[in-house]
């Protein structure tokens, strides 16, 4: 739920009630919804009220996609054919031609409340047998033989409120993080995790608010991490896995109530990303410098890969670097960084790092570590940070740090000065960017020279055979 509702180019159903054991089948996502209104409304009916009720079912299958209603309890698939629960699903029955027709027009638009970008949860019923809150199919048929077009009979159902959007079709799969977030994970999986959490706290007072929802995993989302888990009767060990993930996604559906045609919905701002998922030719950013520092120290180790100027500016000799790194590393070579080559640079970047003898290093700020360092945070790296940050103090009017390799407020408050003067978005931890410019200015405090704004940080390395000095 982090993102713009796309449609999914195939659903899985299970079929029978959620809890039975039974089949579950997959089909394309068209496929599903002809079925679906074959079995559900007549072929003779009003183009209008079909058209309507198409919408409807539509709407009521991304709803259940979209918040991971059944993947969130553990369910291995999206949706039922129980209609207690979900809709009428047969399958292998004949696909009436017109309800065909219609559906592979109207597959990809679905109705949204205005404002909340979560597929409208469309319940509806026959109106003769059943009624419910939502649209009545035999009552769209009275109404679509009254001249009202499928908007207006929608409205009549679901309210003024409410509007048509379309989504695009692509491969969904399921939101979990390819790695656990815990104290120093960095992204829009953190972000989406903080958000939920706030929300959630509104229902459950003891979750303590997460103060700066900015997709960094510090002590304060920790702490949110730690009673959510112990509320629920989770492991409580502040890391966010497979089991806290889907219970924090499912007790925010339920507080929202997005399964519900009377949502709280979710808002724009709420899955606006704060992290590029993709850098690509002319972006500009804390993202760019964070490839571009990694590519510089493959670059030294790599004849085969150019180092870039860390300059925070996607341009073309950023783009030949990381398809020289793609081609290296056995990915295609896009020239794009995507999550699959960002965790390949990760990797490569690391591996050089901890290979890396001692005395290479010598007195020099050593190179950024590799994870990110967040109030809380303990060990080594933290020293080494806090070495950084003492020395610097006095010359830059920093606060005052202590060496205790615990990152505690005044580290924070000495990293958030450092990214208030230098431009770096401020956030209190300590990422590629932020080490980089603090290992520049102890570098340039231990040679007794100022470094130029984005000069590479460095560290004494052994360079490859002819590059210039």
């Amino acid at each position: 739920m982090a993102e713009l509702p796309s449609v999914p180019e195939t659903l899985t159903v299970h079929l029978g009630a959620p809890g039975a054991a039974a089949p579950d089948v997959t089909v394309p996502f068209p496929d599903y919804i002809k079925n679906v209104a074959s079995s559900e409304i007549y072929p003779t009916w009003p183009e209008n009220a079909i058209r309507a009720n198409i919408l409807a079912q539509v709407s009521f299958t991304l709803n259940r996609v979209y918040t991971e209603y059944y993947r969130s309890l553990g369910y291995p698939f999206d949706i039922t054919n129980s209609t207690r629960s979900d809709q009428a699903f047969v399958e292998g029955r004949d696909i009436f031609e017109n309800v065909s027709r219609l559906t592979d027009e109207l597959f990809t638009t679905y109705i949204r409340r205005k404002g909340s970008v979560v597929p409208l949860f469309a319940a509806y019923c026959n109106g003769t047998t059943t009624t419910c809150a939502g649209l009545s199919q035999w009552g769209s048929v009275s109404l679509a033989n009254a001249g009202k077009t499928p908007f207006e009979i929608l409205q009549t159902f679901y309210g003024e409120d409410i509007e048509l959007e379309e989504a695009p079709v692509r491969g969904f799969g399921p939101s979990l993080p390819p790695d656990p977030l815990r104290l120093g994970s960095v992204g829009n999986d953190v972000l989406d995790l903080q958000i939920r959490l706030n929300r959630i706290s509104e229902n459950y007072p003891s979750i303590p608010k997460i103060p700066a929802a900015n997709g960094v995993f510090e002590q304060s989302t920790l702490d949110a991490v730690l009673e959510f888990q112990r509320i629920f009767s989770l492991e409580r060990d502040g890391i966010v896995g497979r089991a806290t993930w889907y219970r924090v996604l499912f007790i925010f559906t339920a507080v929202k109530r997005l399964n519900e045609l009377d949502a709280e919905g979710v808002s724009f701002g709420e899955i606006e990303k704060q992290y590029p998922d993709v850098l690509s030719i002319g972006m500009t950013g804390v993202g760019v410098e964070v490839i571009q520092y990694f590519l510089a120290l493959i670059g030294l180790f790599e004849d085969s890969v150019p180092a870039p100027v860390v300059d925070g500016i996607f341009g073309q000799e950023t783009e030949g670097s990381v398809r020289a790194f793609q081609a290296r590393y056995g990915l295609e070579p896009t020239g794009i960084v995507d999550r699959e080559t960002y965790r390949a640079l990760y990797d490569a970047y690391l591996g050089i790092l901890r290979a890396l003898p001692p005395d290479l290093i010598g007195e020099r700020a050593k190179p950024y570590p590799g994870n990110v360092l967040v109030y809380g945070s303990r060990g080594e790296d933290v020293t080494d940070l806090q070495t950084y940050l003492r020395a610097l103090s006095e010359p830059y009017g920093l606060p005052e740090v202590g060496v205790s390799g615990f990152f505690d407020p005044k580290t924070r408050d000495a990293v958030t000065a450092v990214q208030r003067r230098f431009g770096i978005p401020v956030s209190g931890a300590v990422g590629a960017t932020t080490w980089a410019r603090i290992a520049s200015l102890y570098d340039g405090l231990l040679s007794g020279e100022a470094l130029a704004p984005g000069q590479f940080p460095g560290i004494e390395l052994k360079e490859k055979e002819g590059t210039e000095a």
